[in-house]
């Protein structure tokens, strides 16, 4: 078994996930690179460094995650840290459409049943389905930990004052699929309580990446800070927790 500490983070081909790679590593952890796409992963693990490693999954194929849990298990024995990163906010937004014009067409009234589904698949389905797969590793790892990268727009808290900023945009699709996740972490945070794995939810903010056309106001580096705050945190931090990237609660 490695003596570093072993995260693996989905989706860190680029944005956010390749920053917590970089910054994991810089922590003296090895860090899986997932990638959707395996030769982006490899470019991407290049990147980062020698203690990087790319690792090929596709959330939202169970063969393909089922073949990375394999390959951790036999590869590194031991999963310290899994970061739930991998999320898409559309499929049919159309280029130079604003996030405003976009959420127009996803009114519950009008919302496309196809953009939903897909949208979900990744965001919520995709995420249960890596936790299934990784959850014998993390149990097998003392002291692990598990951290859902969230939205601040999935709080139905925040999102029920008229005065929050974000409340306009709210919707089945993206926002909706972040308010489902949290309710996967508290799900996830009940169930492992009792052994020991901590489970998180974090919101990076408002994040300059291709998931927001790079529209949004802070770097990536900002938002990779409270996810990797919170993957350092010890055996006797909280559990269930949602925090933004100022590191303060959020309302679920």
């Amino acid at each position: 078994m490695p003596t570093r500490p072993v995260a693996l983070v989905t989706g860190a081909n680029q944005g956010i996930g390749l920053q917590i790679a970089k910054d994991l590593v810089a922590h003296g952890f090895t860090v899986l690179v997932g990638s959707r796409n395996a030769e982006r992963g490899a470019a991407a693990a290049g990147e980062v460094g020698p203690d990087a490693h790319a690792l090929q999954l596709d959330v939202t194929d169970q063969a393909s995650i089922d073949a990375a849990a394999a390959r951790v298990r036999s590869e590194f024995g031991r999963l310290d840290v899994l970061i739930q990163n991998a999320a898409i906010s559309h499929t049919a937004r159309q280029p130079g459409q604003s996030v405003e014009a976009y959420a127009r067409t996803t009114r519950p009234s009008v919302v496309s049943m196809a953009e939903m589904r897909a949208v979900w698949d990744t965001n919520v389905f995709g995420v249960l389905a890596v936790y299934q797969a990784m959850l014998p590793l993390l149990r097998a790892t003392p002291g692990a930990r598990i951290v859902n990268v969230s939205s601040g727009v999935g709080s139905l808290t925040t999102n029920s004052d008229p005065a929050f900023a974000y409340r306009g945009i709210f919707g089945p699709v993206y926002p909706a699929s972040k308010t489902a996740l949290n309710a996967l972490t508290v799900a996830m945070a009940i169930e492992l309580e009792p052994e020991g794995i901590r489970v998180s939810a974090v919101s990076p903010g408002y994040t300059r990446t291709n998931l927001n056309g790079y529209s949004g106001t802070e770097t990536v580096e900002q938002g990779a800070r409270e996810a990797v705050r919170v993957a350092l945190l010890g055996p006797d931090a909280p559990t269930g927790t949602f925090t933004g990237s100022d590191g303060r609660t959020i309302p679920w």
